[in-house]
């Protein structure tokens, strides 16, 4: 019999407690919150950019250093996943939903709202495409990377709990026990939740705008609202089927469809023009890749607007979903050894993402600048993709397949995350009790739509930004336990071979 401790007790309360507040007042709920968020991002942009520019570096140093041959386990485990499931798991629950949202609408955003060249001019395309693939790239995967790493290693090399707690014992010792302890993992359990509910709050909104393109239902918060409720109903069913069964055959039917969804539009689309400007936008990339990492456009208040907007966001909202996705990763990751896990959570999904944009968003905006369907950028986002797809053929088909993808990616992103939190809430068990797991799949539910009620997007926006302030100091002292941990730890590897 698994028990519940201090942080599964509290962090169920307050989340009760917020529920509660978004029901009872959610005017009040947007307003103090959007007051929060614009203080922290007018602050403390800096303190985001920065922060996830180290764990960047950090995740690189590790795949050169001394410790790269070291192994998430005893020398004799071995992975316990092949390699194209590993990677299909770990780019499930790290993008998810994210991607199908904002593949074609970031890059219009962008496009019609520039920080630096005239709206919707030729330099606002190249610069659209470079912005998306940054946003969506390296700086996003070492975040994960970080406390992925941080996790497995202590659990598997240590044989301590799976709680981000455990990962602080070199600097904390017992101490981590105690309620310091409990306090980071509180916190981690916070992050998570507001990091899944901006996934799902996009996820339902996203749904309902491509039912509404394809039937007379409007896209309302009702109609959104009733598609969480049944979604909710499908991810706890998965939940309870148990992760090899659930999560497993969930990740690979989004894979399917992603890479089928991804090569029909490439197909039908302007492959040529995808195609070229995948190569120079790659090329773009990295030219600018040190500028835009450290940019913060503290000379210019519309460049300024737009990092705070976009970039602290996007690195807000990563920072909320770490805990979730690390904790996930770290799980099916045993036996990997440290320089082929940075490789494979690094590498392999920017790639990937880098296509999707370029896919998606170069065919939005070559139907925008060639006069094909110019009223893309006057869409909502959550129907720019299904708005893109009506110049295609087989457009209903298209619709249909994305509608699927979304689904199936919400149900994932949710089932993981009730897996995860139900770890981190019964001291790192890795197979919580289903109650446990329907409690916080409820919960996630909730705080999606009570955040969809107060404020749409922006509140869902808002959540990760606020969430993830406290956790990014959690991250970078992570840092400093982990490096601690592996120079202790390769001393004696050193002696016992000598």
């Amino acid at each position: 019999m698994i028990k519940v401790g201090k942080v599964f007790w509290i962090s169920l309360f307050i989340s009760a407690i917020f529920v509660l507040w978004g029901v009872i007042a959610p005017s009040n709920l947007e307003l103090i919150t959007s007051e929060v968020q614009s203080f922290l991002t007018s602050q403390f942009g800096w303190f985001y950019i920065v922060s996830v520019a180290i764990f960047l570096i950090f995740s690189i140093y590790l795949i050169f250093s001394r410790f790269g041959k070291m192994r998430l386990g005893k020398k004799e485990d071995k992975p316990e996943y092949n390699k194209i499931t590993w990677f299909a798991m770990l780019f499930s629950a790290g993008m998810g939903i994210g991607i199908i949202f904002w593949g074609a609408a970031e890059p219009l955003a962008h496009f019609a709202s520039p920080p630096e060249a005239e709206p919707e001019s030729v330099d606002a395309a190249k610069n659209a495409l470079r912005f998306s693939v940054f946003h969506w790239g390296l700086q996003t995967w070492g975040i994960y990377t970080v406390i992925a790493l941080a996790i497995a290693y202590f659990k598997f090399r240590r044989g301590a709990p799976g709680l981000i707690s455990s990962t602080f014992q070199p600097l904390l010792g017992e101490k981590t026990n105690g309620w310091i302890g409990n306090v980071i993992d509180i916190i981690a359990v916070f992050a998570t939740i507001f990091g899944v509910a901006t996934s799902l709050g996009l996820g339902a909104s996203q749904i309902s705008g491509g039912v509404s393109f394809v039937t007379d239902i409007e896209n309302t918060f009702s109609t959104q609202l009733i598609i969480i409720v049944i979604v909710t109903v499908l991810f706890m069913f998965s939940a309870w089927s148990g992760i090899s069964k659930g999560i497993k055959y969930l990740s690979n039917t989004n894979i399917i469809l992603a890479v089928l969804l991804l090569g029909l539009t490439l197909i039908l689309g302007p492959t040529t023009f995808i195609l070229n400007t995948f190569i120079s936008t790659l090329g773009d990339y990295v030219e600018s890749f040190v500028s835009l990492s450290f940019q913060t456009g503290s000379f210019d208040d519309n460049f300024n607007g737009w990092v705070q907007q976009w970039t602290v966001f996007y690195w807000a909202w990563f920072i909320a979903w770490s805990p979730f996705v690390g904790t996930f990763i770290a799980r099916i990751s045993k036996g990997r050894t440290i320089r082929e896990f940075v490789i494979g959570v690094l590498f392999i999904p920017t790639i990937f993402c880098a296509l999707w944009f370029v896919v998606f968003g170069g065919s939005s905006l070559f139907q925008e600048i060639n006069g094909i369907n110019t009223g893309l950028t006057e869409l909502a986002q959550e129907e720019t993709l299904f708005g893109l797809f009506e110049s295609f053929p087989y457009a209903p088909v298209l619709t249909i397949v994305a509608i699927l993808l979304i689904s199936t990616f919400f149900i994932t992103s949710a089932d993981s995350a009730t897996f995860v939190l139900g770890m981190q809430t019964t001291n790192g068990s890795l197979n919580p009790p289903n109650k446990i797991k329907m409690i916080w799949g409820v919960i996630q539910a909730a705080t999606a739509s009570v955040l969809l009620a107060s404020g749409g997007l922006g509140a869902l926006q808002t959540a990760s930004i606020v969430s993830a302030f406290p956790f990014a100091f959690i991250l970078l002292f992570m840092i400093v336990s982990l490096v601690k941990a592996l120079k202790e730890d390769y001393r004696k590897e050193s002696n016992t071979k000598q």
